[in-house]
């Protein structure tokens, strides 16, 4: 395991039982994480509040007020930050609860730094396939968006200059190789001022 890679990986700690925080925060920066910690689910959202964004959130499932799985709900609104569940009890529905939140790992305490460290390094290797593949799937749909774009430019100004298909994409990849612009964003103003002289109708 690369320590220079886990001394750049921030770990948020959530549980209210005070010495299993203390204890898993001590192994964990003396395995040279940065470890920052949170006593309850409030807690924990007010360290997000302040825009620190921890590479992988570990959370106790049953703590007062809000559970574990509550809080993994609101990391989404953060942007996806992936997260392990840390419970007392090996319990099927828990477990089945885990899973349908997007749980990254299932850990049933006591639990020590040693058995944490491979879950963790799994759990950040998992997530970082995770992001590649929403990063490539948002790519895929920009690109869909800007080819459908296009076709209704290519549509507009086949209708308006009465030109066929190849015509008119050819009159548009002209005009925006001369006005030194991505054909995608001249289609958008295409169908901008398409809109606009459709409204005026």
């Amino acid at each position: 395991m690369n320590t220079s890679t886990i001394s750049n990986r921030n770990i948020l700690l959530v549980d209210d039982d005070r010495l299993v925080l203390a204890t898993l925060a001590r192994g964990l920066a003396g395995a040279g994480y940065t470890v920052s910690t949170a006593e309850s689910a409030d807690e924990a959202e007010t360290i997000l509040a302040c825009g620190k964004r921890p590479d992988l959130a570990i959370l106790d499932v049953c703590m007062p007020g809000r559970t574990g799985l509550e809080l993994a709900e609101q990391l989404r609104a953060y942007g996806y930050i992936p997260f392990m569940l840390l419970t007392a009890y090996s319990d099927h529905e828990i477990v089945e609860q885990a899973a349908t939140s997007g749980a990254l790992g299932y850990l049933v305490k006591p639990i020590d730094t040693p058995q944490l460290l491979p879950a963790i390094e799994a759990a950040l290797a998992r997530a970082l396939e995770l992001r590649s593949l929403r990063t490539t799937g948002q790519q895929l749909q920009n690109a869909l968006d800007s080819d459908r774009e296009v076709s209704i430019a290519i549509g507009i100004t086949m209708v308006q200059y009465r030109l066929d298909r190849k015509a008119a994409f050819e009159m548009l990849r002209k005009a925006a190789r001369s006005q030194r612009r991505k054909l995608a964003e001249l289609a958008m103003d295409v169908i901008s001022a398409s809109e606009t002289l459709n409204l005026g109708n």
